[in-house]
């Protein structure tokens, strides 16, 4: 019985918890650890941006939010068999390193789906009624002037999502109602997937060029690192815009401030930066046409539910001595290392 053996170590990473120990999620489902027999969690304490390999030393399991994990974190270590990713972006996370190491990196897909499909209907909804200029006008006493703010109606636009996995298909399925079209670029997409929504699937410069909201929705990889850079923003509507809650670097993020700046393009929403937090003197703060949110417009009491519930139960899995679910680094699932890890825990579940 693993009440008589060592314990199962988890520790959370410490972006996770307020000056007070309270999660700054909210309910993140912390009760699930407390309530497993044989399972000792921690916060990690005050550690620097990159987690050390002294930080991950006798972990078996780690919830990571913001820090990074990289190959130097994990020298040294042979307990960590789980890195679970709050969230879906990993690029805080070396993969390969994970998988060198016999550590399985899992995310929460199921979390984010809704609640980042809704973060980018909220900016698509906010940008067509220009509610920031509704709202700075009635503030102001201009209540004469609301007839110079006048909407875009959404039947019949056009909508161009730049990847077309998870999150941009709970979009598509939540906007349809509206009557727009639907575009989609993204070479890993299932063209079936694509037809059963109606998105017809283009290239990259094919939807720039015709959509009315361009809504980023791609992983931030080596291959979309400024992905849409000056020449792409160039292939914009003048009356379009732009809407990204992926991460940051996808888009050059001074070539986009002189398109809205020159309006080249209509606008913008974006809930990521290149840099975050984004620096209060940026120029991008003074423009008038864009919405603007600190990275947190889909973070919901439900996100943080079904994220620690994701997070959580999947740690506990691997405590059991069982495959978690949502595994990045596949490969991983063959590695020798990572087959002893589980057995040890198998043993000790017993």
């Amino acid at each position: 019985m693993r009440e008589m053996a060592e314990p199962y170590r988890v520790a959370i990473s410490p972006d996770l918890f307020a000056a007070d120990g309270s999660s700054v999620l909210g309910d993140v489902r912390l009760d699930l650890l407390d309530n497993a027999p044989g399972v000792e969690w921690r916060s990690l304490g005050p550690v620097g941006r990159e987690l050390t390999a002294d930080d991950l030393r006798g972990l078996d399991a780690l919830a990571l939010f913001g820090q990074k994990v990289t190959d130097a974190s994990l020298q040294g270590n042979d307990r960590l068999a789980i890195v679970a990713r709050i969230g879906v972006g990993y690029d805080n996370v070396d993969v390969a390193a994970c998988t060198r190491h016999g550590v399985m990196l899992t995310i929460t897909p199921g979390a984010v789906r809704r609640p980042m499909a809704l973060a980018n209907l909220t900016f698509l909804l906010a940008l067509a009624h220009r509610l920031l200029e509704q709202d700075r006008l009635i503030r102001a006493g201009e209540w004469s002037r609301k007839f110079e703010v006048r909407g875009s109606g959404l039947t019949g636009r056009t909508v161009g999502t730049i990847g077309f996995g998870n999150i941009a298909q709970e979009f598509v399925a939540l906007a349809a109602p509206l009557g727009l079209r639907f575009l989609a670029s993204d070479p890993f997409a299932s063209p079936p997937a694509a037809e059963a929504a109606g998105v017809a699937l283009v290239d990259l410069d094919t939807l720039l060029r015709e959509s009315d909201f361009v809504v980023v929705a791609c992983a931030l990889t080596p291959d979309t690192l400024h992905l849409l850079n000056a020449e792409r923003l160039g292939l914009m509507k003048p009356t379009a815009f732009l809407i990204s809650t992926a991460r940051g670097p996808i888009v050059d993020q001074a070539a986009l401030t002189a398109a809205l700046r020159e309006r080249r393009i209509a606008g913008a929403g974006l809930d990521v930066f290149e840099r975050e937090p984004i620096d209060p003197d940026d120029p991008l703060l003074a423009l008038d046409n864009v919405v603007l949110s600190p990275h947190n417009l889909g973070l919901t009491d439900e996100w943080a539910q079904l994220s620690g519930v994701s997070v959580f139960g999947g740690i506990l899995e691997v405590a059991a001595g069982r495959e978690p679910p949502h595994v990045v680094n596949r490969e991983v699932l063959e590695s020798p290392v990572l087959a002893e890890k589980l057995r040890r825990y198998r043993e000790a579940a017993r």
